[in-house]
Order: C-alpha cells, then structure tokens, then sequence
C-alpha cells in the first residue's frame, strides 16, 4: 500500500507519522506532501528520511491509495478532485465535506460501516470535540436514547495548530520575564485565560464550533438529539476536556453509566472522586483513549446524567481517528 500524508509539517501532519508508526500500520511507501514553503524539508519515518514534496495539481496521487489530509479546508476543496482522480482514498481532517451528504463522517467506535459508502472517494473525520464527545455518547445511547445534550469544552492551544501551542509558550514565558505577550493566533491572550470563543460566530451567536458538535453528532451518531455547545479556548498545552450533560429517554444510574463506558470500545474510566481520581489533560496528554469520570446523576433532572471527558485533541480528534479509519476498512479489505 502506497500512502500519503497531505500537510506533513503541521502538527497533526506530524501525528500521522507517529501513529502510522506505532500501529505498525501496513504501508510500502510513504510520500509526505507540504505548502511551498515546506516543500524541500525532510521528516523521518521508519528510519528513513523523506522529502517532503510541495502539493501540486498533477499526477502524483495516480498510484497512491489513501491519502491522510490535514491542511486546511481551502486545500482540501481545491485539492480533493486532483487527490481522489485515479481512485486514491482521501480522509479529509478539515470541515470541508463534513456535512455533505455523500461524503460519510465517521468515528469508527460509533459508525464504522458508514465508511462502506464513499462514493466520492472521500471519507470526512470529525471536529475534534465532536469525536471524544460521541465516542462516549454511545455508550449511554446503547442503554437508551439520548434526547438533548448540554456541553461546554476546555479545549487546548493544540486545538489551534502548532503555531498556537507555540504562542501559549512564548506568552507564558513573556508573562514571567514581565513583558508583554504577543498575540496572534487567538482574539486575546491566552496565558492565564479563557476564551469563551472559538472559531466565526453564527446568526444565531453559537460559534461555527459550536454549531459543528450539534450538527456532526446527529449525522454521526443517526440521532435527532439536541446538542447545545459552549466551546472555550483554555490556557492547556494538548487535550480537550469537555463537561457533558445528557437527557435520556429512561433514567440512567451512575452505575449502569459506568459499567457502560468501561465495556466502550475506546473509552477509559477514571472515576474515584473520594480519592480526587479524575481524567485530567496534564495526565492524558499523548493517549490514545477517550477518559471519561465525574460519573453522577444529575439533581435537576430524573433522566439527567452528567460527566466529564478528556482526549488528546491530536491523537483521537485529529491523527489517531482518521487511521483508525484506515485501519477498519484494511480489516474489511475494502483497502489493501
């Protein structure tokens, strides 16, 4: 199998060359492909050094099988047609394609076989909160329908590129020394902050980000639920922490929810308050699962549950979803 990887210098670019590595994942050939300005650099996989090759619209995804695609949505709507011509897979990491209706957003814990069907040769991964949030979701939605969903994440610099990371760093270090922070990749500073504000506001003043996590839930989950979001940028280097209440159709015990998550493809419970045992992003930082704790009954509500989540927003909201993708339908033998 011959694969690409499109956008090899950003940080998920450079995800997907880790977890392509750890998963042993069964490729021959690696072609990294990159923005001009990349275009020339080097990045080593499997001890072996590979230029990285600027992204043009030519031949050079003819003999190529799956294509792993994170730079930006511009890229994917221009590039799509020259990436997918001669029957390349292309798993796109931008909200380009998500909601059209011939392209299959998938979660491969939730809705694998919604991959089945990609005509267009294309296959959209997820928002990165939408992700962890439905790889926990339907764990309870097995036991019983989800109505309505209240949500608000803490979501990392990470979330924003390693251009944001790296402005995290600098204004923490700028703060200390006593100068001013530079800001340029959030609307403020976002050492010792929160930004109640991520991505364009709508019509109807829920962010685009907000507005994803209502509208990707349904059409992963083939659910009617509700989803109402509030999406905060916090002062956390990686992993998004997200504070989920849900509405079922019967009431759901703690317990029940908890025996649930633990038997979850993918879902990790840490969840021991009386000894302060809780998922936190300094702990889960580089992990693969979805964590899920604060596991209660909520006191407003008879058929109310509420918990907490947190993910590494590269791994399993961007990188690692995107080849578990990959890995499903290679198990299927739909790619080989």
């Amino acid at each position: 199998m011959k694969v690409a990887v499109v956008g090899a210098s950003g940080a998920v670019g450079q995800e997907f060359l880790k977890i392509l590595d750890e998963h042993n994942f069964p490729l021959d050939e690696l072609v990294l492909f990159g923005s001009s300005r990349s275009a020339g650099q080097t990045r080593t996989f499997r001890g072996k050094e590979i230029v990285i090759k600027e992204l043009q619209h030519n031949d050079d995804f003819k003999d190529i099988d799956l294509a792993l695609v994170s730079a930006g949505g511009a890229i994917s709507r221009d590039y799509a047609e020259t990436i997918t011509k001669y029957g390349c897979l292309m798993i796109d990491n931008s909200s380009c394609y998500r909601m059209d209706n011939d392209v299959p957003l998938v979660v491969p814990e939730v809705n694998a076989e919604d991959a089945l069907n990609a005509p267009r040769r294309i296959i959209a991964n997820p928002n990165c909160t939408t992700i962890q949030m439905v790889v926990a979701l339907n764990a309870i939605e097995k036991l019983s329908h989800i109505k309505r969903v209240h949500v608000s994440t803490y979501q990392s610099a990470s979330g924003a590129g390693a251009q944001a990371m790296a402005e995290l760093e600098e204004q923490h270090a700028s703060l200390v020394k006593g100068e001013e922070p530079k800001v340029e990749k959030f609307a403020y500073q976002l050492a010792f902050n929160v930004i109640p504000h991520i991505d364009v506001f709508t019509d109807n003043d829920y962010t685009k980000e907000e507005m994803k996590m209502h509208n990707e839930t349904r059409k992963i989950m083939h659910s009617d639920c509700s989803v109402s979001a509030t999406c905060v940028r916090v002062p956390v280097m990686r992993a998004h922490s997200e504070s989920i209440w849900v509405e079922t159709e019967r009431p759901i015990s703690p317990e029940e929810a908890r025996k649930a998550f633990a038997e979850a493809e993918g879902v990790v419970v840490v969840d021991n308050p009386s000894e302060k045992e809780y998922p936190m992003p300094l702990f889960i930082a580089g992990k693969e699962p979805v964590y899920v704790g604060r596991i209660r009954k909520d006191i407003t509500c008879e058929n109310g549950l509420s918990f907490w989540c947190v993910a590494d927003q590269i791994k399993k909201g961007a990188a690692l979803n995107a080849v578990q993708i990959a890995e499903w339908l290679i198990a299927k033998g739909v790619l080989r």
